[in-house]
Formats: C-alpha cells, structure tokens, sequence
C-alpha cells in the first residue's frame, strides 16, 4: 500500500503527519488489496473568513477508487472523520467484491 500525504496551501508540522500515518496504517485491517492512499490536507479560505481545515482521502483498490472529504475547524477532526466514512465505504466494498 503506496501511502501519499499532500500539503495544500500550507506546512504540516510532524505532529499531524505522524497522526496520519498512524491512523492510515488501520485501512489495511478493513481491506487487504489497497494499492494507493492520497490523502490531501487543505485550507479551504471561503470569501476570506475564517479557514476550515479540510481532509480528503482517496483509496484505489482493484476495479474501484473511493473518496471521501470532511470540513472542520482542526485537520484531525477533519481527518478522523473522513477515515470513519472512508472505513464504512471500505466494508461495504469488500462485501460487495465478496458477494
């Protein structure tokens, strides 16, 4: 499982990086053929108020590619989010591959 973390508009600091990588790590428990993660952390500046942090993850595994985005106030909280919608849509991949 090929893991990409992308920065857009701004410098994460290690802290969110390892969080990240940490919580990433629990996908291969959900489905065993990941190929590719992409995970964007992005500023998302609406009409110049204030910044939401927005968290979107992309998963490739055969024959399938799936998306998810979460909009908060903090990157984990986006982030965290976006992984309990990501692991719902990775179960139900994996049983419809298995049906």
């Amino acid at each position: 499982m090929t893991v990409n973390i992308h920065n857009v508009h701004f410098e994460a600091d290690l802290k969110l990086i390892e969080h990240v990588n940490k919580k990433i790590s629990k996908l291969e428990n959900h489905h065993d053929r990941i190929m590719k993660v992409d995970v964007f952390l992005k500023l998302d500046n609406v009409m110049h108020q204030i910044k939401d942090k927005v968290a979107e993850i992309r998963v490739k595994i055969p024959k399938n590619e799936l998306f998810v985005k979460q909009s908060t106030k903090s990157f984990e909280e986006s982030f965290d989010m976006a992984l309990d919608s990501m692991l719902i849509q990775l179960k139900k991949a994996k049983e419809k591959q298995l049906a």
